[in-house]
């Protein structure tokens, strides 16, 4: 019997004594998105009312339900998150939650540092393998660097995890305490794209030449675009994060990486969010490469891919071209993530395509997401400095090397038709376009 067997059957334990290894004033670290680890989680809920005080959770994004941030947590669990997701979202918004801004790419080293020093990392893992090496399965992202870092590991062990692999590894002998747990992970689905995402989607698949490397997230505008590729050749994919629609491509052939300049023939990620077919998909398959994010997520690396397309969405983009995706106005919605990561990559590849897309309005059409000043309190993500491409439904805006004036009228021609008369007017009293509005409104 291999020897790491002895070793790993002497830590297993059940939810309810792990989570009694969590001590009053530990910073615990969540593994999250669709691997969060739920036996231990709602171990941890159970027991923090009664025997435990200041306890922080430092996550990113999660999937499911958050009973660790509902009001009769405070004074025992209190949330520190590095993105706003929609269900900390109120947490957050009423002081109940912390939320630090960081650059994806940047999370690990707030953990190697010592800024974010951690004491626990609650993590969720496959079985070993015979030589006792268990996959971080769909989150390798942050995880693995706060797994080296933590003092004590945690570790859910669950038969239902997908073996992913790439630098996706912890031997068993760096688990202090395992979990044997058997359940199908959250999936986490799309709705079908809108007509309004059909369109942007199809603008922006006509951008990208065969042979790009994209990077491609969830929703219904990367969904969208995806669809549209079907007609394209030698694909590649480097991404913080993927779906179910890479799939149908790689099946066909349209995604294969064989042009990608580096780790060709792989699909590159930090971790994935899909549902039961993605996690078959990506189990064991030679193609798949999942790596930690300070290497997925690092512009130097990703600017290495020629004509590398980066696909970001913002909540809304003022004539000058900030953009705004993690705010409205003042309230948080959502986080800085790795669109900056991605946007400057791709800005640094050759042939690269750094694009900002996002539907013209918001509220049923009542708001227009291009706006002549950003919302009081708004957060910019991606700088006017950075921005290249805006894309909505009615075409795409070029703005890198443009003037304010260039921008201006850029943006306002992409803007929904009933916004844009006011747009125009409200450009030249910010002297956008000039210091004098035409009688009779726009003169071309």
């Amino acid at each position: 019997m291999p020897s790491w067997l002895d070793v790993y059957h002497s830590r297993m334990a059940d939810p309810q004594t792990a989570a009694a290894a969590i001590k009053s004033g530990d910073r615990v670290f969540l593994t999250g998105n669709c691997s969060v680890p739920q036996k231990v989680l709602a171990a941890l809920v159970e027991r923090a009312p009664r025997e435990l005080e200041n306890v922080e959770i430092v996550q990113v994004l999660t999937v499911g339900e958050a009973d660790y941030v509902k009001p009769e947590m405070e004074g025992h669990i209190r949330v520190n998150t590095l993105f706003v997701s929609h269900n900390i979202r109120q947490a957050v918004n009423e002081g109940r939650a912390d939320f630090t801004p960081c650059f994806l790419s940047e999370i690990p080293r707030l953990f190697r540092s010592g800024i974010l020093a951690l004491d626990v990392a609650l993590i969720h893992v496959s079985p070993p393998d015979e030589h006792g090496f268990c996959s971080y399965g769909v989150e390798v992202g942050v995880t693995k660097t706060a797994a080296e870092t933590a003092k004590l590991v945690i570790a859910e062990v669950n038969e239902q995890m997908p073996r992913t692999l790439g630098d996706s590894f912890i031997h068993v002998s760096k688990i202090d305490i395992a979990v044997p747990v058997d359940y199908p992970l959250p999936e986490f689905r799309q709705s079908a794209s809108s007509e309004v995402q059909e369109r942007i989607g199809k603008l922006i698949a006509d951008m990208i030449p065969d042979g790009a490397t994209l990077q491609t997230g969830i929703g219904g505008i990367p969904d969208a675009v995806l669809r549209y590729l079907t007609d394209k050749k030698d694909l590649g994919i480097h991404t913080e994060l993927f779906s179910d629609g890479v799939i149908d491509l790689v099946e066909m052939g349209v995604i294969n990486n064989e042009r990608k300049s580096i780790h060709r023939g792989k699909i590159i990620a930090g971790f994935l969010l899909g549902t039961q077919r993605l996690y078959d998909f990506v189990h064991n398959n030679p193609i798949v490469e999942l790596h930690p994010t300070e290497y997925v997520n690092d512009p130097f690396l990703i600017a290495q891919n020629d004509r590398m397309v980066a696909i970001n969405s913002a909540l809304e983009v003022d004539l000058t071209g900030q953009v705004c995706a993690d705010s409205i106005g003042p309230r948080l919605y959502s986080g800085v993530g790795g669109q900056v990561d991605f946007i400057r990559g791709a800005a640094r590849s050759k042939g690269g395509l750094p694009i900002i897309a996002m539907p013209s309005t918001a509220a049923g059409g009542k708001i227009s997401r291009i706006v002549p000043l950003l919302k009081h309190g708004a957060g910019v993500v991606t700088t006017r400095n950075d921005v290249h491409y805006v894309v909505t439904e009615y075409g795409v805006a070029d703005l890198y090397g443009r003037t304010i004036r260039e921008r201006a009228r850029a943006l306002i021609d992409i803007a929904h038709p009933d916004f844009r008369e006011e747009l125009e007017r409200q450009a030249y009293e910010l002297n956008y376009l000039g210091r004098i509005y035409p009688v009779g409104g726009k003169t071309g």
